[in-house]
Formats: C-alpha cells, structure tokens, sequence
C-alpha cells in the first residue's frame, strides 16, 4: 500500500486508513489512487468481507487538498470520482469510522459509506458555499436522501458544522462513541456483520441501495435476479447444515 493509504486485513475486516495527518487527512490524487487500489484487491479477497474507513492522527477527512487542486493535483478517478470512491462505492459493506473533521469531501466520503460510527467529538460540514464551490462529490445528493429534507438544507445552504450528536438525532450517524473510541466501535461492528455470509451481505446491500429506483410492478423480480444465485449458493446450504448441527458456519463465499 502506499504511504498515503495504508490497509490492515483481520477477522474479514479491512481498515482503510488516510495517512496525511499533517493535512488533516485531505484528499489529493495520491489518495484517491490508494483508496481506488485497495478497494479493486480487496473486493477480490475471499478473507475480507467488510470495510471500515478512517483517518490517521484523530481527523477523518478535512476534504480536498486545496493546495495540491491548485497545482493541477486532482483527487477524482474517472469512473469513481472524488476520493477513488463516492461514485463507484464498494460492492462489500464499508462503515466510516470518524474523528475530529469530516468536512466538504470528507463529509462525503462519509456519505459514500453505509454505516457511520463518530466520536462525541467529530464534526461534519459542508462548508462549500463559502469558498464559491458546490458539494458536488455526492453531497447535495446523498444528504437529503439520508436525513430529513429540511436538514439537509439547513446543513447544504449555511455550510455550517455540526457535531455527530445532531446527526446521530436525525438518522445519519449509527453510533456516538467517546473521543477516540470510534474506530474500535466501528471495527466491533464490521466483525459483527463480517461473521455473516459474504455472498448474502453483497446481495443484501446491493438490494437495499439499487430498489430504490425500482417500481413497485418489477422491484420483486429484480430482487430475484440477484438474490437467487444466493438461495442457490453453498453457503446457503452451509447455514442451513450449521443451524441443523448447532456449529459456526464456514462460509467460502461460493
């Protein structure tokens, strides 16, 4: 891996770490390729199921280096946008593990993930509108599809901070944690999902985020394009075995 991205593998879980500290974790194009480079082996890696998303040195992600940006530094993939993430999500579950920062791109990075796990102490803000800019790396499209629309606003057009406390309150952050406990938190969780069927879980998410653009006369049939090679699969078989004899299941991911 490289300096600015760094990955651990343990117990079917990946931490994806941004290592630029002294940055506040703010994405450049050497970022956005690490993040890109991690997801496409992992995502072939039978030993990992699940992700967590964090950042090194107490902040998750202050968003775009906007120092590299005016130097022609891009942090934006083609296909996969800012961050080598936000438009081309993961295929396994990914939790955001958040301290301190999680401001403009951070926030969306954030948003690009499935769960959230943040500290009392973390901050979350898109603060574009006052640097002239737009909240283009999925902002102003997630946010208001996640929390009520009016708070989306309130949080898009002010570009104001707020604390994980509000955002836990309105559905977006899954678990408040003390100062520093974050990714632990986030980690325990990612074990806990990672424990289930690696072929179930990638069917169960991709339900969830694809059904949202299906009608009610085809959602059922849509579903089951992707959910019967899982009724059909060994590890459904195995479930079944180990429920019947009482022991763990194996699974193979086949």
């Amino acid at each position: 891996m490289s300096d600015e991205v760094l990955a651990e593998v343990g117990d079917g879980v990946a931490v994806i770490t941004i290592n630029r500290p002294q940055a506040r974790n703010a994405i450049n194009g050497a970022v956005a390729r690490g993040i890109a480079a991690v997801l496409d082996e992992f995502e072939e890696r039978a030993d990992v199921s699940v992700y967590v998303l964090t950042g090194a040195g107490g902040t998750f992600c202050a968003g775009m280096d906007l120092k590299g940006f005016l130097k022609g530094d891009l942090p934006f993939l083609e296909g996969r946008g800012f961050g080598g993430i936000v438009e081309a999500p993961p295929r396994k579950p990914i939790v955001a593990a958040v301290e301190g920062y999680a401001l403009a791109g951070g926030f969306e990075l954030a948003l690009a993930c499935d769960i959230v796990v943040a500290s009392e102490k973390a901050v979350f803000g898109l603060p574009e509108p006052k640097r002239g800019l737009v909240a283009a790396a999925g902002g102003v499209m997630r946010l208001p599809r996640r929390i009520p629309y009016h708070v989306a606003m309130e949080i898009a057009l002010t570009g104001d901070h707020f604390p994980a406390s509000r955002l836990s309150e309105v559905g977006l952050v899954n678990h408040v944690t003390p100062e520093g406990e974050a990714l632990g938190r986030a980690v325990e969780l990612a074990r806990r999902i990672a424990g289930n069927a690696p072929l179930s879980l990638a069917a169960t998410k991709r339900v969830i985020v694809e059904s949202a653009d299906w009608s009610a006369g085809e959602m059922f049939a849509r579903q089951a394009e992707i959910i019967d090679p899982v009724f059909a699969s060994k590890d459904a078989q195995e479930g079944a075995a180990a429920f019947a004899e009482k022991r763990a299941p194996v699974w193979k991911g086949e």
